[in-house]
């Protein structure tokens, strides 16, 4: 049985929904029910993928509807951590520019390293 580890951050200006394992259509339930749980008024959401190593078409499918509900409010959406095959995917379906912030390495914006969007105070 898969496991899908989700965990969310909320800071001052943005969410931040990490995800470790494998996002497919056994896991789908899971990130669908944390990103459920992102307050309406965020304006900007971060989903970092640097634990999932495999991701599906279910798992591209639930990115591109939460990017499609952020900007229909008017916030960002952005993709960070991107290893390899989900990477591979976005590439292979053309939408790596839509989920990702178009400006260098998008995995170098894991937790870790801080948000990406948008720029300004990390408080929580």
């Amino acid at each position: 049985m898969n496991v899908l580890d989700v965990t969310t951050d909320q800071y001052s200006s943005h969410t931040v929904i990490a995800v470790a394992g494998d996002m497919d259509l056994r896991t789908y339930p899971e990130l669908a029910q944390a990103a459920s749980l992102v307050p309406p008024d965020c304006t900007a959401l971060e989903v970092d993928l640097s634990g999932v190593s495999f991701m599906d078409s279910s798992g591209l499918n639930l990115l591109l509807r939460l990017r499609r509900s952020l900007q229909t409010a008017g916030g960002r959406f952005v993709v960070t951590g991107l290893r390899h095959q989900p990477r591979h995917l976005l590439v292979l379906t053309e939408t790596y520019a839509l989920l990702t912030t178009g400006t260098g390495d998008a995995a170098e914006g894991s937790r870790r390293g801080g948000p990406r969007l948008p720029p300004g105070r990390r408080d929580r």
